[in-house]
C-alpha cells in the first residue's frame, strides 16, 4: 500500500481533514507494529483476539504521535512569534520587554521515560526576563517546552533542553524551569499483597536556569519561586543539575531490580523488538541512557502474562459458597451487606499497552450464617484479574462474576481508575479518571441497598499525585 492511499497511515484530525505521513514515518510504523506483535506473542497473547487484534497499530500511532518532538524544530515555532515591546523607558525599574520577569505557569505535559517506556505527567512552569524590548507570544513557551517533552525523556535533561532552547532563540537575559514530574510506581507483584500502603506514584521536581538564573541564589529565582508557592512547591526539595541521585525511574531501584530477577531472564526476542521501537522513533537504542531499556519495559509488561495467581485462586474458589458457612444454615431474609473498600489494582490496557491503576470497591450480601470473607481474599481476587492485558470494563465484570459465584449472587463492583492513555494520548485530559459499575442479584433492583453502598464509597485515591 503506498504512503498516500487512504487505507494507510493517514490520521484523523479533529476537524475531520487527512493529515498524510511519510513514506519514511509509514514504514517506521509499519516496524513499530510487527514489533509490538512480537511483544504480544511473548506474553502468550493470541494477535488476532477481538481485542488486541488493532493493539499493534494503536500502540504504533500513539508511539508516533508521542514521540512527534523527534520531527519538530523550535525555531520553527519561535521564529514569528518576537513581538516589539517597550520597557520602563529610562525610569528605573524592571517591566515589559526590558526586564519584566513573564511566567507561564501549569502547562500539563507527557513524556516517556527513556529508561522503561512508560509515559509520565509533567506540570511545567516556564519564565524568563525579556531583553531587547521583545517579548515572545505566551503560547510559544508551551508549545517550545513540547517539542522536547514529545521524546523519550529524563526530567533533568528535559528540563536543561527546554531552558537552553528558549535561551537560544528568545535571546532573553535569562530563563527559568520547574517540572514537577510524576512517574507510575512499578508494583512488586509479591508484595502487593503484603503492603496496604503502596504508593502509585514517584514524584519528582527538576529546575533549570540560564542568563540571570544561571545562579540558584539569584535574586530572580525567589521572585519566581515567590509566584509558584501557591502551586504547591517546596523549593528544598527541587531537585537542582548534578545532585547525587542516579536515576529516577522505579525501574532502576533495587526494589525492581529484586522483582525482576524473581521473574526471570529477558526473553532476548522481546528486547530486540523493545530496541527496534526505539530506533523507529528516531532514538539511537545504542546511547548510554537507553541501553538497559528494552529489558526493562520487557520486564514490566511481563508482569502481566497469565500468572501463577491462578494456583492460588483456584485454592480459594475450590470449596465454593458452602466453605463459608459456619453452620449449614442459610437464613435468606436476613440479609446484610457488607463492604470492603480502596482496594488497590494495577493493569495494563490490551488496546495500548498503557498501564492503568486504580481502587476496587465491593459491596455484597451474606446471610448471618455466613462468615464474612477476608479482605485477604477480596484483594487477592482483584489482582488476578488485574495483572493481565485488561479493558477495565471486562475487569469490573470479572470480579464481579468472580465473588457472586464465591458469595452467592449478590455483588456489587465499582472500579475507578486512571488510565495512561487518557494522557499520553488522544485527548491528552489531565487529571481525568473512570469509574466502571457491575451489579449482580438484589443490587440491580434494590434501589435503596444500592443507594446505601454507593454513597458509602470514599473519595477516590485513583488519581492520587495527578
Amino acid at each position: 500500500m503506498g504512503c498516500y492511499d487512504d487505507g494507510g497511515f493517514n490520521d484523523e484530525l479533529e476537524n475531520g481533514v487527512r493529515s498524510i505521513i511519510s513514506c519514511e514515518e509509514e514504514g517506521n510504523r509499519a516496524s513499530i507494529e510487527e514489533a509490538v506483535k512480537v511483544l504480544l506473542k511473548g506474553l502468550g497473547e493470541d494477535i488476532n483476539r477481538e481485542g488486541i487484534r488493532k493493539t499493534p497499530f494503536r500502540v504504533a500511532k500513539a508511539l508516533h504521535e508521542g514521540t512527534r518532538g523527534y520531527r519538530q524544530k523550535v525555531k520553527d515555532i519561535v521564529e514569528g512569534a518576537l513581538f516589539p515591546e517597550a520597557g520602563l523607558d529610562d525610569r528605573v525599574g524592571h517591566a515589559g520587554g526590558g526586564g519584566g520577569l513573564v511566567i507561564v505557569r501549569d502547562l500539563d505535559l507527557f513524556s516517556y521515560c527513556e529508561s522503561c517506556l512508560l509515559p509520565f505527567q509533567i506540570k511545567c512552569h516556564v519564565g524568563y526576563v525579556p531583553s531587547g524590548q521583545r517579548v515572545l507570544g505566551l503560547s510559544k513557551l508551551s508549545r517550545v517546552s513540547e517539542v522536547f517533552a514529545k521524546r523519550l525523556q529524563e526530567p533533568q535533561r528535559l528540563a536543561d533542553e527546554v531552558c537552553a532552547a528558549l535561551h537560544q532563540e528568545i535571546k532573553p537575559a535569562g530563563v527559568a524551569i520547574v517540572l514537577q514530574c510524576i512517574h507510575i510506581h512499578f508494583p512488586d507483584i509479591e508484595s502487593v499483597f503484603l503492603d496496604s500502603n503502596h504508593r502509585p506514584w514517584f514524584k519528582m521536581l527538576v529546575s533549570s536556569g540560564s542568563g540571570v538564573f544561571e545562579n540558584i541564589n539569584a535574586y530572580e529565582w525567589a521572585d519566581f519561586y515567590s509566584l509558584l508557592n501557591f502551586r504547591g512547591i517546596n523549593v528544598e526539595k527541587v531537585h537542582v543539575r548534578g545532585s547525587s541521585d542516579l536515576s529516577w525511574c522505579p525501574s532502576q531501584s533495587s526494589r525492581f531490580a529484586k522483582v525482576s530477577s524473581k521473574i526471570g531472564s529477558t526473553s532476548p526476542v522481546m528486547a530486540t523488538a523493545v530496541a527496534s521501537i526505539i530506533k523507529s522513533l528516531g532514538e539511537d537504542p545504542s546511547r548510554d541512557e537507553l541501553v538497559g531499556t528494552p529489558s526493562r519495559f520487557v520486564r514490566w509488561l511481563m508482569n502481566f502474562q497469565n500468572s501463577n495467581f491462578d494456583m492460588k485462586l483456584n485454592g480459594f474458589l475450590l470449596g465454593g459458597i458452602d466453605s463459608l458457612n459456619t453452620n449449614g444454615e442459610v437464613n435468606l431474609n436476613d440479609k446484610k451487606l457488607h463492604s470492603e473498600m480502596n482496594l488497590p489494582f494495577w493493569s495494563q490496557c490490551e488496546h495500548h499497552l498503557l498501564p492503568f491503576h486504580g481502587v476496587v470497591h465491593i459491596g455484597y450480601l451474606i446471610s448471618d450464617g455466613y462468615i464474612r470473607i477476608g479482605k485477604s481474599l477480596l484483594q487477592s481476587i482483584v489482582h488476578f484479574y488485574g495483572f493481565k492485558l485488561q479493558v477495565q470494563e471486562r475487569l469490573t465484570r470479572q470480579i464481579a462474576e468472580t465473588l457472586s459465584s464465591l458469595l452467592g449472587g449478590d455483588v456489587i463492583v465499582v472500579v475507578e481508575a486512571s488510565h495512561s492513555c487518557m494522557i499520553s494520548r488522544g485527548i491528552e485530559k489531565f487529571g481525568s479518571n473512570t469509574a466502571t459499575i457491575a451489579m449482580l442479584g438484589c443490587f440491580v433492583t434494590g434501589l435503596a441497598i444500592k443507594a446505601s453502598f454507593l454513597e458509602s464509597i470514599p473519595s477516590s485515591a485513583a488519581t492520587e499525585g495527578q
